[in-house]
């Protein structure tokens, strides 16, 4: 047998390495944040139209749009079917390129009406490539917008990688900062294969100061598998963590749960 390259052995090492932290981070904030129930939904539809409005802009704001449309009565196939245009974008509004995000909702539906009767259900469905495939192919839908569709409102086991994870996982050395999307992906799916959702006892204690979650609904408490609650879970963690302590600018690390492992790694570099 030849001998592995040191350059092999090094990224074996790496990926070890950042599997280890992912997992730490997972295991670190479930144990003292609880249950994130994220997403919160009624319907699987009302998760594809929440994943599109968030598009580029933040979640208070798709929540506005979200609460405009349940107001209206318009969040199913069967309403954005018949909406006017002009009210769908006023609806919409708050959620920022309501045009555009409008007219993405509508063409949607219309895919679904063409391929699928209408129906995200018997869409959602068919194995996971085929619909991611088919969700990637549809105008404004990128890798994020598509894995939380099938995540949350299929209960798919495929990670959602965001801006926060992206973040939280370079400032923890486990990714490099040009890795694209599906390798994040796939190093978090395969660093969390194998552990299960966690499941806190009435003796756990959960940090007073922990952020505030939503309110279980029927989509975040929808029974789901293993694989699938756990990455629910960790993305949940993540855009917690970088909402509140792993900011863009000014992160505050001094008080951030995952301080002591930044201060780790970078106590071991000064040993070398």
């Amino acid at each position: 047998m030849k001998k592995r390259s040191a350059y092999r052995q090094r990224s074996a090492k790496k990926t070890f390495d950042s599997a280890q932290t992912i997992r730490e981070i997972y295991l670190k904030l479930s144990g003292r944040w609880g249950p994130q129930h994220w997403w919160p939904a009624e319907t699987p539809f009302e998760v594809l139209v929440g994943a599109i409005l968030t598009q580029n802009t933040a979640w208070t704001n798709a929540e506005r749009a979200i609460a405009n449309l349940r107001a209206a009565g318009k969040l199913s196939v069967e309403e954005i079917r018949t909406a006017e245009p002009k009210e769908l974008e006023r609806l919409v509004r708050p959620s920022g390129y309501f045009r555009q995000k409008a007219t993405r909702i509508r063409e949607f539906v219309a895919f679904l009406d063409a391929r699928y009767g209408g129906r995200l259900d018997a869409m959602l469905a068919s194995p996971t490539a085929q619909s991611r495939n088919e969700l990637l192919a549809q105008k404004g839908i990128g890798p994020e917008t598509a894995d939380s569709v099938l995540l949350y409102a299929g209960h798919h086991p495929i990670f959602v990688v965001d801006a926060y994870t992206r973040r939280v996982l370079e400032r923890h050395e486990a990714i490099e900062s040009k890795a694209k999307y599906d390798e994040i992906r796939e190093l978090v799916e395969g660093a969390l294969a194998g552990v299960g959702p966690r499941k806190l006892d009435g003796t756990a204690v959960l940090d007073p100061q922990r952020p505030a979650v939503h309110e279980p609904s029927a989509m975040s408490s929808a029974a789901k598998s293993g694989p699938t609650q756990t990455y629910n879970e960790m993305h949940g963690l993540f855009v917690q963590l970088g909402k509140h302590y792993c900011a863009k600018q000014n992160p505050k690390c001094e008080v951030c749960p995952l301080g002591p492992m930044l201060q780790r790694g970078a106590d071991a570099k000064s040993r070398v």
